[in-house]
C-alpha cells in the first residue's frame, strides 16, 4: 500500500492506494498518526480515489481517527469515494458522522479554509 501525505493550511489529506484490510490497516494507523502529530492538523480528509477495497479494519481506523478529531475540535472528511466504499459507509453508520464530498475542494471548503 502506498499512502500519499499533503497538508492543506490547518487540514491534513490522506491518499491511500490499494486495499484498506486487516494487513494494510496497522501501518495505514501508524502512518496517519505520525503525520497528524507532526503536521499538527486540525481536520483530516481521507481520499479514497485510490482504494479499491476497505474491510472493517478500514472502519475502525476511520472512527478511531473521528474520535479523536473531535476531542480536539477537529473533524474527519471523506472525499472520491467509489461505489462500494460507498455502500461500506452507509452499512457501517460512517456516513452519518463523516461528510463524504466529490472533490478535496468541496472537503475544504466545509472545512471553512482551517
Amino acid at each position: 500500500m502506498e499512502i500519499i501525505f499533503t497538508q492543506a493550511n490547518k487540514n491534513l489529506i490522506v491518499k491511500p492506494s490499494g486495499e484498506i484490510d486487516h494487513h494494510s490497516s496497522v501501518e495505514l494507523r501508524r502512518e496517519i498518526d505520525r503525520n497528524l502529530t507532526r503536521s499538527k492538523a486540525k481536520n483530516l480528509i481521507f481520499d479514497f480515489s485510490a482504494v479499491e477495497f476497505m474491510d472493517s479494519s478500514g472502519i475502525g481506523i476511520m472512527i478511531g481517527r473521528y474520535r479523536e478529531l473531535t476531542q480536539r475540535g477537529g473533524k474527519v472528511y471523506a472525499i472520491n469515494i467509489n461505489g462500494s466504499i460507498k455502500r461500506i459507509f452507509g452499512i457501517s453508520g460512517l456516513s452519518r458522522i463523516i461528510p463524504c464530498y466529490g472533490s478535496l475542494d468541496e472537503a475544504l471548503a466545509s472545512a471553512g479554509g482551517e
